[in-house]
C-alpha cells in the first residue's frame, strides 16, 4: 500500500502540472464541462474509461503487496519504514536448520519387541536337528540355540532399519516390551547379516563354519525389533515443533529502518519477517478482494485524468475514433503485457519497449497526449512491480527522449537515432539508480542494462510497426507525406506531363504553403504534400485551364454556366483520381477544400454583366467545399490563390504584390472561409508577410544589359 501511496502522488502530481500549463485556462472554468458536454458525449467518455479498466483490472496480477528489495550490507533505497502490524520475527533457515540437526541427536525411533520371535525359531531349529548335526557333538544343539538365544534377547532388526538408523553410532532407540519402553544404544543390537556373523564369533564354532554352513542357521534369524512408523513419526513430528520458528516479535508502529540506513544482520532478519508476513497474508482471500479494489479505484483514477485531459484540451480527438482507438489500445497492449509477464515470471519487464507508444502517439497526435498517455501507462504498470519507483524513473526519461527525438518525424533515420538515444538515456539513469542505491562504481547489477539493450533493439522494430498503425487506423505520417511527394509518383509526373502549367502551379503553392507553415508552426510537410495533389484534377481535362492553354481557349465557345461546372468538376475529378489512386485521406481533405465554398468568380461576374436582369443561380457557380477545417488547409488556401493571381499582375512591384496579397486574403476572412478552422488573425498576417517577401523575391526586377557600342 505504501508503494500505491507513493505512485498515486506522482499520478496526481504530474496530471495537476499539465493541466496548469495550458493558455491561462481558469481552474474552475476548466472543469465547468456541464454545458460542453452532452450525455451522449459523456457516455462515450465513460465507456472508454470502464472498457479500459476492465480490460486492464483483468490482466493485473493479485499479488500485489508491497515486495522490497532486501539487501544484507547495502543501503535501504526505500522510505522509512515501520512495522505496519505485530508480526513475528522469524528465524533463517539456516538456524532453523542446525537447530534441528543438533536436536535430531535427541531422536529416538520407536521399535515393537517381539517376545515369541526367540521361541518359535528355536523351537524350529532344535525339531529341525533332533537327530543332531552330521559331523558334529550333539552338545552343539545347545551351544548354537545358547547363541540364538543371546541374540533374540539383544535384539535383531532388518537389514533395512539398521542400515537407516545406525549411521551414528550413538544413535539411541526405544525399544517397546509391552507396556514399558526402553531406550537402547542402536549398536547394542544386531541386523539379521550381523547376528548370523555373531554365530560364528567363538571360536568354538568357528572352526566348524563349514559344516554348519550347511545347516542354514540364517533361516533362524528373524527380526524381533519392529519399527513402529506411526510413533516414530508422532515423535519427530513433536520434536521438530518444539524448535520456535520464531526469536521475537515486532509490535505495530516499532521503527524498522530509515532510509539510506544500512541493513545489517539483525534488520534483515526482520525485513525478511516482514515480507513473509505479507506474503502469508495475501493468499487470504479477503486481502484478495481489497487488493482488486484497490487496483480497480488506482487504474481508474489514472484511465479518468487521462480522459479529463483529453476532455479539456484536446476535444477534437473525440471527433476522430481512430486516435481514441490508438491511444487507449496501445496503452491496453503494453500494459496487459506487463501484467502477463510479471504473473508467468516471464524474463523481466524491461524487455517491453515502453517507448514505442509515445514514439506513435507523437508522430501521428501531437508530443503532450503521447507524455500523457505514457505516463498514464508507465504508473499503471509500475504497480504489479517490486520495485516501481526505479522502474518509474527509467522508463519516463526514455518516452521524454522519444518524444523530444521525434519532434518533426522526416526520414526514416530518425527513428534509428531515437532507439539508440532512448536505449542510451535508459541505460544512464539505470546507472544512476544503481550508484544512488549501492554507493559504489563496482557493484552494479548488469542483467537490468543486458534487458534494456534488448529493449533497444525492439525499438528498432518502430518503423515497420509505424506502417501497421497507419494502416490499422488510418493515420499518415510524414515518412509518408515525403514518399507521396516524390516527383515520380505516377499521379505527378502524369500532371508534369500533361498539364505542365498546372505542375507548376502547384509545385509553387506547395514551397509558399510550406513556408507559411514553418513560420505559423503548423505541419509543413503535410501542407507542401497536399498543395502538389490539390488540382490533380485538372489532368483530366488540362486545356480548359489557363495556365495550360497555349493560344487556344476552349472557353471562347461555350457558355459561362458550362464553362464555370468544368472549373469547378476538377476538385469532384481530383476526388476520383485520389479514390483511385488511393491517396490518403488527409490529402483528399487539400482537394476538396482548397477553393471552400467559393465561387468560380471570373464566369460568375461575367454571367452577372452579361444578364443584368435576370436572377443568377449562385449554386451553379459554387465549388462543393467544405470550408478549410484545419490550420494546413487554410495555409494552402491562402497560397494557392496568392500564387495564381500574381501570374496576373500587369508589373511586380513591392506595391502591386502587397496590394494583392492583403486585396485576397481579407477578402477570403470577410466571406468566412476560415470560420471552420482554428488559425487565428495573428497565423493571418504572418501569412500575408510571408507570401509578400517570398513572391518579391519570385518577381524580382532584372538588370537590363547594356548593348555594345560600335
Amino acid at each position: 500500500m505504501q508503494n500505491y501511496k507513493i505512485i498515486m502522488n506522482y499520478a496526481l502530481l504530474i496530471m495537476h502540472y499539465f493541466v496548469s500549463l495550458q493558455q491561462n485556462t481558469s481552474i474552475m472554468g476548466s472543469f465547468n464541462l456541464k454545458s460542453d458536454i452532452s450525455w451522449h458525449d459523456f457516455l462515450i467518455r465513460a465507456g472508454l474509461i470502464i472498457g479500459t479498466v476492465a480490460i486492464i483490472i483483468w490482466a493485473l496480477p493479485r499479488d500485489t503487496h508491497s515486495t522490497y528489495r532486501i539487501e544484507k550490507g547495502k543501503p535501504w533505497i526505500y522510505s522509512d519504514l515501520k512495522a505496519p502490524f505485530d508480526f513475528p520475527i522469524y528465524k533463517s533457515d539456516e538456524i532453523v536448520k542446525a537447530e534441528r540437526d543438533s536436536l535430531m541427536r535427541l531422536y529416538e525411533p520407536y521399535f515393537s519387541y517381539s517376545k515369541d520371535m526367540e521361541g518359535i525359531q528355536t523351537r524350529q531349529f532344535v525339531k529341525d536337528y533332533d537327530k543332531g548335526i552330521p559331523g558334529l557333538p550333539d552338545d552343539y544343539i545347545s551351544i548354537i540355540a545358547n547363541r540364538l538365544h543371546r541374540i533374540y534377547t539383544q535384539g535383531v532388526m532388518s537389514n533395512t532399519d539398521y542400515a537407516k538408523f545406525s549411521k551414528d553410532t550413538t544413535q539411541m532407540i526405544r525399544i517397546i516390551n509391552g507396556k514399558v519402553a526402553v531406550s537402547a544404544q542402536i549398536n547394542h543390537t544386531y541386523s539379521t547379516v550381523s547376528a548370523y556373523e555373531f554365530i560364528f564369533a567363538e571360536p568354538e564354532l568357528s572352526a566348524y563354519r563349514e559344516i554348519l554352513q550347511k545347516c542354514n542357521l540364517n533361516d533362524y534369524i528373524s527380526p524381533n525389533l519392529i519399527y513402529d512408523k506411526e510413533r516414530s513419526e508422532a515423535s519427530l513430528s513433536e520434536l521438530q515443533n518444539s524448535i520456535p520458528l520464531a526469536s521475537g516479535l515486532a509490535q505495530q508502529g516499532q521503527k524498522i529502518i530509515d532510509r539510506g540506513e544500512i541493513v545489517d544482520a539483525k534488520t534483515y532478519t526482520i525485513l525478511i519477517s516482514l515480507q513473509k508476513e505479507l506474503d502469508r497474508r495475501e493468499k487470504n482471500k479477503q486481502q484478495i478482494s481489497v487488493t482488486i479494489l484497490g487496483q480497480i479505484l488506482y487504474v481508474t483514477i489514472l484511465v479518468v485524468c487521462m480522459t479529463f485531459f483529453l476532455t479539456l484540451f484536446r476535444k477534437d480527438y473525440f471527433e476522430k475514433p481512430r486516435s481514441l482507438a490508438m491511444l487507449y489500445s496501445l496503452i491496453i497492449v503494453f500494459t496487459v503485457a506487463a501484467s502477463l509477464m510479471v504473473s508467468h515470471n516471464v524474463l523481466h519487464v524491461y524487455i517491453i519497449p515502453f517507448a514505442m507508444v509515445p514514439i506513435f502517439i507523437r508522430v501521428f497526435m501531437d508530443s503532450r497526449t503521447a507524455f500523457i498517455a505514457h505516463t498514464t501507462m508507465i504508473l499503471i504498470c509500475a504497480c504489479v512491480l517490486q520495485h516501481p519507483l526505479e522502474f518509474i524513473a527509467v522508463e519516463l526519461v526514455a518516452g521524454l527522449v522519444a518524444i523530444y527525438s521525434l519532434r518533426e518525424l522526416s526520414s526514416r533515420s530518425q527513428l534509428f537515432w531515437t532507439a539508440v538515444l532512448v536505449t542510451v538515456a535508459a541505460s544512464l539513469t539505470n546507472l544512476a539508480l544503481e550508484w544512488i542505491r549501492d554507493n559504489s562504481l563496482t557493484k552494479i547489477e548488469y542483467s537490468e542494462f543486458n534487458y534494456l539493450i534488448i529493449n533497444g533493439l525492439l525499438l528498432f522494430c518502430s518503423y515497420p510497426l509505424l506502417y501497421l498503425i497507419e494502416k490499422a487506423f488510418g493515420f499518415t505520417s510524414n515518412i509518408t507525406l515525403i514518399e507521396l511527394s516524390d516527383m515520380n509518383k505516377e499521379l505527378l509526373r502524369r500532371m508534369s506531363e500533361v498539364a505542365p502549367g498546372t505542375f507548376n502551379h502547384s509545385i509553387q503553392a506547395a514551397n509558399l504553403a510550406g513556408e507559411i507553415a514553418q513560420k505559423i508552426d503548423a505541419r509543413s510537410q503535410l501542407v507542401r504534400t497536399g498543395a502538389l495533389y490539390h488540382d490533380i484534377g485538372k489532368i483530366l481535362n488540362p486545356i480548359y485551364f489557363t495556365e495550360n492553354q497555349s493560344g487556344v481557349n476552349p472557353h471562347e465557345s461555350m457558355t459561362f454556366i458550362d464553362s464555370a461546372q468544368m472549373i469547378i468538376s476538377h476538385v469532384t475529378d481530383g476526388m476520383k483520381l485520389a479514390d483511385k489512386y488511393n491517396l490518403p485521406d488527409i490529402i483528399k481533405e487539400f482537394i476538396v477544400t482548397h477553393h471552400g465554398q467559393g465561387k468560380a468568380k471570373y464566369f460568375y461576374v461575367q454571367q452577372k454583366n452579361a444578364h443584368p436582369d435576370e436572377p443568377v443561380d449562385d449554386l451553379l457557380f459554387t465549388y462543393p467545399g467544405p470550408n478549410p477545417f484545419t490550420k494546413e488547409q487554410a495555409i494552402l488556401m491562402m497560397a494557392d490563390s496568392v500564387e495564381a493571381a500574381s501570374r496576373s499582375l500587369p508589373d511586380y512591384t513591392e506595391k502591386s504584390i502587397r496590394d494583392l496579397v492583403n486585396r485576397l486574403i481579407d477578402g477570403q476572412v470577410a466571406e468566412g472561409y476560415f470560420k471552420e478552422c482554428p488559425i487565428t488573425f495573428r497565423d493571418i498576417e504572418y501569412a500575408k508577410t510571408v507570401l509578400i517577401e517570398k513572391l518579391k523575391t519570385i518577381y524580382h526586377t532584372r538588370v537590363s544589359y547594356p548593348e555594345l557600342k560600335k
